[in-house]
């Protein structure tokens, strides 16, 4: 940047400066504190008035000086530093100037365009801008010589992105794909790669809105030169037929996340399973609800047989969670033998499983470095204590978070895996709610659980002996047992925080709440 004095009687408080414009052109900027600290502008990355506590940075105000004639501005975007884009982005995308946010898209100097950052669902006329900015671009059989773009995200990420270089986030590091790349002197046009287009994909209607209607047409009008991307994938309603017709658009092998968060049949699960198939790098999978209805059953077996083979192919999987998988029970083992690499997470819940599923569990390698364990709503009554306490010994160098809420636990299965639980040196959180254990063992748990010296969160259920013969919670008996509970956290030397969790909780009826508070 060059500064220089202009000539007029005033030239203290003006001052003129090029950033390799033509010699014709340059800014007229106000820079003296007092008159600066007077104007009120308009801020393009929060869209509220600046006061005069927070004075425009001088970047902003070349922005502002441009926008207001967008023909200047489109003609020296080619001589424009760098450094001015994203605050000319940002004035145009709220201001709506289109034939600006055209021209900009086409002379981008990053890799990464986050304009999800701006807003998750741009305007319809916003949107159409910068893809018919995109139109022209990808009608060129080289890449112009100023423009670096490769992905255009429309995710509710990149904030950072419009926070650093409006000056809101100062010292922030950013990532390749955010910094403005090195012109190579030596060619001055590229090839130009296919465009991939991120998105976060969530299909909760039976159709899909108008935006990524909109948005999706255009993809399929640009097919071998746009890659439409999720890395996020929820389906939460949405007919199979639709589901597989949208994800035909899709590069599947971009998806890291999927979350199936709906009640469906097994059948379902069967159709979907040859697209998770093809899903080779998703890390985390999430089902909820999956039903088996009334086939036979060697029609359930081959659609568990169609979603467990699929598995297979995940190479990158390490967070597994299923909640109320009915068609598991008994069927564990053939799940677990489709896992290809060891798991950090492993949720199983509100669902039933016999011993025999426990038991290919505990014998599973992959399993053996689980850093988070949940079990909730799983009846363990009925299983060999001794399984759990195996589960638990396997796990002991790597786990952080245990929960084994609602599993119906009794004082024997509690003491038994208490010397495995005492072994657990990582352990940040442990949750055993809605169980049934008297004071004496809580003691011993209490007892075996003080060496852990990550535990941070400890939520268990109120002893059996604060309950009536009926099973009425009796808050009379409930306090002196915290006393003595208390007691005998004082003796051990450590300070603690326990919660004790009300079976049900006498505000909203759960066993576990926002209305827990420590009671020791």
């Amino acid at each position: 940047m060059v500064w220089q004095k202009n000539s007029g009687p005033a030239w203290g408080l003006c001052r003129s400066f090029s950033w390799g414009f033509p010699p014709q052109i340059h800014l007229d900027i106000v820079s003296d504190p007092v008159r600066i600290n007077r104007v009120t502008v308009w801020n393009p990355i929060s869209r509220v008035r600046m006061s005069d506590r927070t004075p425009p940075r001088l970047l902003d105000l070349a922005a502002i000086s441009l926008l207001r004639d967008e023909a200047l501005t489109i003609s020296t975007l080619e001589y424009l530093p760098t450094e001015l884009f994203p605050s000319l982005f940002m004035g145009a995308f709220y201001g709506r100037r289109m034939e600006t946010l055209k021209a900009l898209v086409q002379a981008w100097p990053f890799v990464c365009l986050p304009l999800g950052g701006l807003r998750q669902k741009p305007h319809r006329r916003t949107l159409q801008a910068v893809l018919d900015g995109l139109d022209v671009l990808l009608a060129q059989e080289v890449r112009p010589r100023r423009c670096k773009l490769r992905v255009l995200d429309l995710q509710n990420t990149g904030q950072n992105f419009w926070r650093m270089w409006s000056g809101a986030k100062a010292g922030g590091g950013s990532s390749s794909s955010m910094a403005p790349v090195t012109e190579n002197s030596s060619s001055t046009e590229q090839p130009l790669a296919p465009l991939k287009v991120f998105i976060e994909l969530h299909l909760k209607k039976r159709t899909l809105g108008k935006f990524f209607t909109y948005l999706i047409r255009w993809v399929e009008q640009k097919k071998g030169s746009v890659h439409l991307c999720y890395r996020k994938l929820e389906i939460v309603s949405m007919p199979k037929e639709n589901i597989k017709e949208v994800l035909s658009m899709v590069q599947l092998d971009c998806i890291q996340e999927v979350e199936l968060n709906c009640t469906c049949k097994l059948s379902t699960l069967g159709v979907f399973a040859p697209l998770l198939g093809d899903m080779i790098n998703v890390q985390r999978l999430r089902l909820s609800h999956v039903h088996v209805s009334s086939f036979a059953e060697q029609e359930q077996q081959q659609h568990v047989v169609q979603f467990t083979s699929q598995i297979l192919r995940l190479h990158h999987l390490r967070d597994l969670c299923m909640e109320s998988p009915s068609f598991l029970e008994g069927r564990l083992d053939q799940m677990l033998r489709c896992l290809v690499t060891p798991l950090d997470n492993l949720a199983i819940t509100n669902c039933l499983l016999t011993e025999s599923d426990l038991t290919h569990l505990c014998q599973c390698p992959n399993v053996s470095q689980l850093k988070k364990l949940k079990l909730s709503g799983v009846t363990l009554t009925d299983f060999s204590p001794e399984l759990l306490q195996v589960l638990l010994e396997k796990v002991a160098a790597t786990l952080q978070e245990l929960d084994l809420d609602l599993c119906r636990i009794l004082d024997p299965h509690l003491e038994a895996i208490l010397p495995a639980l005492s072994r657990c040196s990582q352990l940040r959180s442990l949750s055993i709610c809605g169980n049934f254990f008297s004071v004496a063992v809580m003691e011993k748990l209490l007892s075996h659980t003080t060496g852990l010296l990550s535990l941070r969160e400890e939520l268990y259920p109120v002893p059996l002996e604060s309950y009536s013969s009926q099973g009425v919670l009796l808050l009379e008996r409930l306090v002196p047992l915290q006393n003595e509970l208390l007691e005998m956290l004082r003796n051990l030397g450590r300070p603690r925080s326990i919660w004790i969790s009300l079976r049900p909780c006498p505000y909203c009826g759960d066993d576990k709440c926002v209305h827990m508070e420590p009671a020791l």
